[in-house]
C-alpha cells in the first residue's frame, strides 16, 4: 500500500502565550484552534505567562515559533525583553509573532526587535495560518519573504487568492 503524500511531513509546533497580567485570552484561542485544525501542534501557556516561563517553553518545547498574545500595551517591552531571553538561551533566531490591539506605528519598533509579523483583530485565520506555515517551511532560496508590515491596499504575498 502506497503511503499518503503527507503521511510523513512534519508538523510545527506554535507556542502560543498569553505574557503579562492580561487575562484576556479568546483570541489567543481561537488562533490555537485554527493553527491546530491546520495541522500543527500548539503548546499553549496558559494567562499570566512570565517572559523566562515563555522562553524557557519555547527552548524546552524545541517550537519552531512563538505566538504571542498582547493586549496590556506592553508589546515593546514584553518583546525586547522576550528577544533578550531567546538569545541568553541560544535561540535568537526563533521567529516571534505578535498579536492584539497594537498601534501600526509600534510595528516597525516590533520588526526592529525581530518580529516578523503583527496580527490584527480582524486578520483572517487563514491570514495567520499561511504565514506561520510559511515561517516554518523549508525556504527556496528564489522565493521572497512576505513583508512584516502591511500596508492599507497592499496585497498579502502569502495569501492564496
Amino acid at each position: 500500500m502506497p503511503l499518503e503524500p503527507t503521511a510523513y511531513r512534519y508538523v510545527p509546533r506554535i507556542l502560543m502565550a498569553k505574557p503579562g497580567l492580561d487575562g484576556h485570552e479568546r483570541g489567543a484561542k481561537v488562533i490555537a484552534s485554527a493553527l491546530r485544525d491546520a495541522g500543527m501542534e500548539v503548546i499553549y501557556t496558559g494567562l499570566r505567562a512570565t517572559i523566562p516561563s515563555i522562553a524557557a517553553s519555547a527552548v524546552q518545547e524545541g517550537v519552531d515559533v512563538v505566538g504571542l498574545s498582547i493586549l496590556s500595551g506592553a508589546h515593546l517591552t514584553v518583546c525586547e525583553n522576550l528577544r533578550a531571553e531567546l538569545e541568553r538561551l541560544g535561540a535568537a533566531d526563533l521567529p516571534v509573532v505578535v498579536g492584539g490591539v497594537i498601534p501600526k506605528s509600534d510595528w516597525p519598533l516590533l520588526a526592529g526587535m525581530g518580529v516578523r509579523r503583527v496580527f490584527g483583530p480582524e486578520t483572517p485565520l487563514a491570514e495567520v495560518v499561511d504565514f506561520v506555515r510559511w515561517l516554518v517551511e523549508p525556504k527556496d532560496i528564489t522565493r521572497v519573504e512576505p513583508a512584516v508590515i502591511f500596508r492599507p491596499g497592499q496585497q498579502d504575498p502569502t495569501a492564496h487568492v
